[in-house]
């Protein structure tokens, strides 16, 4: 503080000769030589002369002492209550919106890492007096600006190529990576109804049940089904990993210590992706940020033959890393089925990132073509969404596409009839404009986009229970667990557009199928060697002629051309 004014905050207030010399005190001290005194200084002499008849000048010394003392005491607490009261005028640190909240081994929190915030906070109380505890902040969306040029974006329509009727990728609208990072919601988006969402866990598993089920789903009755389709505010369900202390310890595909330590340092945005049985190459994304490598998750679960296959192909050192991704191995698969398997990660991320917030699944066949930042902002975040998925390119209706896996010997026929039959008995009907706003019954499950929050975790579970219970084709479930979930929240499953998904993926063949076109490709036809006679004598060719000829020119090169 500058003279003249007191700034003593504590109750250490230094000694009164300093304060007297800085002039703190209005006081004057008297002089050596001799003046002619004031008259209020002769009262108080007048005065100081009285006292000292009853009292030794120690006591008098020491009762001005304690006199000045009060003084002191009484200025500070007048000063420190009105800093106080301004304290609270005193703006906050401002948050730097545009840093991002997704570092995955240290997450910033508002923008701020490491910071501290001025607690004083003003409480409401009720009518009653008692303090009100603030509403819960949830991601409520944005609005692009205006003139933006997402905002005028519209598809093109198809190309008209009569040679090319399939499925195909369509443009899509992407913000650049730093603002779709800036972008980023700092709170999780709103739960209906569902608050607390726990799992169950059972050791000693009752095997007589109605149907289906097995050790790592827990064999849930019909009844326990039902009850889990009944959404509450706090609800305990089955969701894999049922045996065990936790995902990945001895549940059935257990996971190492170290790798499960690694996943759970995983605090933003997870990719994951798996491959069993050797069945698919791994394909490396592309166009991903530097930002995006140094925060985004990368992880490829794989069994035994593909770690082998892998380790023979690319190599697999301690880094446990092929590129970006890094290698999971899983032990103890519980099914037989590999397809079965790799249902686990695509629809239990949650439990196996117990604190991401976002993860994007994609099949083992699709390669990444775009970078995670952009996908999640552009399907997620700018929709206000917190579980995104394309639907089917041809097929809207659950009964089409049962028929279409029986033609392809997807599953067996009867298990395949005997849940449609299931479903239908409970309510299912074909797809139809009655519907509307659902635009399909049937997704294209190969990606799924989604936000780590109650509802869509319960969502995904109940999804895994009837694949677990019934057939691995999740496309014939995803209707009737949609509709039961919308049925208790209002809340909705977000489809897209297949084309706008095979905009950020690339489907390659299966190894089994690459190699099965490899083996009916025709064998390459070489070029007949020239005669011996042009062999040993080339004719020798201007300049002029060769350019004329020459694959660049060719098409422009006719007979009478200038």
């Amino acid at each position: 503080m500058s003279g003249g004014s007191l700034g003593i905050r504590s109750g250490s207030y230094g000694s009164l000769d300093k304060q007297l010399q800085n002039g703190v005190l209005p006081i004057q001290v008297p002089s050596a030589t001799k003046t002619k005194p004031f008259k209020t200084f002769k009262e108080k002499e007048t005065f100081l002369h009285w006292i000292c008849k009853f009292a030794g000048r120690k006591k008098v010394g020491s009762l001005l002492l304690c006199a000045i003392s009060a003084a002191i005491f009484v200025w500070v607490l007048y000063l420190g209550k009105d800093e106080v009261q301004g304290s609270y005028n005193v703006p906050l640190p401002k948050v730097n919106d545009s840093l991002p909240l997704n570092n995955s081994r240290s997450p910033l929190i508002n923008g701020l890492q490491n910071s501290r915030i001025h607690n004083l906070t003003y409480s409401p109380v009720d009518a009653e007096g008692s303090e009100v505890p603030p509403p819960p902040s949830y991601f409520l969306g944005y609005t692009l600006p205006a003139e933006h040029p997402c905002n005028t974006f519209t598809l093109p329509p198809p190309p008209a190529d009569k040679k090319r009727t399939g499925p195909r990728p369509c443009p899509v609208c992407y913000l650049p990576v730093d603002e779709a990072v800036a972008l980023m919601p700092k709170v999780p988006s709103f739960s209906p109804v569902l608050k607390n969402l726990t799992y169950i866990y059972e050791e000693n598993l009752n095997k007589e049940t109605e149907f289906g089920g097995s050790n790592f789903g827990g064999y849930p009755t019909l009844k326990q089904r039902d009850d889990s389709y009944d959404i509450r505010e706090s609800m305990n369900v089955h969701c894999g990993f049922v045996k065990g202390t936790k995902p990945g310890h001895e549940t059935g595909f257990d996971i190492d210590n170290s790798d499960l330590l690694e996943m759970e340092q995983c605090h933003g945005v997870v990719v994951a992706s798996a491959i069993f049985g050797a069945f698919d190459n791994m394909l490396q994304p592309k166009n991903i940020s530097k930002y995006s490598e140094q925060t985004v998750c990368f992880y490829m679960f794989v069994d035994e033959e593909t770690k082998s296959d892998l380790e023979t192909e690319h190599g697999l050192n301690e880094s446990k890393k092929i590129g970006l991704w890094r290698i999971v191995v899983a032990h103890n698969l519980p099914y037989t089925n590999g397809r079965r398997n790799g249902k686990i990660p695509k629809f239990l991320l949650h439990r196996l990132f117990p604190n991401a917030r976002f993860s994007l699944w994609i099949d083992g066949k699709l390669q990444l073509l775009v970078d995670p930042y952009q996908i999640l902002e552009r399907f997620l975040w700018r929709k206000n969404a917190n579980f995104r998925i394309s639907r089917h390119y041809i097929r809207f209706d659950v009964f089409d596409e049962a028929e279409a896996n029986k033609a392809a010997h997807k599953y067996d026929n009867a298990f395949i009839d005997f849940q449609v039959d299931f479903y239908k008995k409970e309510g299912l009907t074909p797809y139809s404009e009655a519907k509307l706003p659902i635009t399909s019954d049937v997704p294209e499950g190969c990606a799924i986009i989604r936000e780590h929050v109650p509802i869509s975790n319960l969502f995904t579970c109940l999804w895994f229970n009837e694949i677990d219970r019934f057939t691995s084709r999740d496309q014939l479930s995803f209707s009737t667990v949609r509709d039961r979930v919308a049925a208790k929240t209002n809340w909705m499953v977000n489809m897209f557009l297949d084309c706008e998904r095979r905009n950020f993926v690339v489907q390659q063949h299966h190894k089994g199928v690459l190699a099965m076109l490899a083996q009916m490709a025709p064998p390459a036809i070489s070029p007949p060697p020239p005669p011996l006679s042009l062999a040993n004598n080339p004719p020798r060719t201007s300049s002029l002629e060769i350019a004329s000829v020459s694959p660049k020119h060719r098409r422009d090169w006719r007979v009478g051309s200038r």
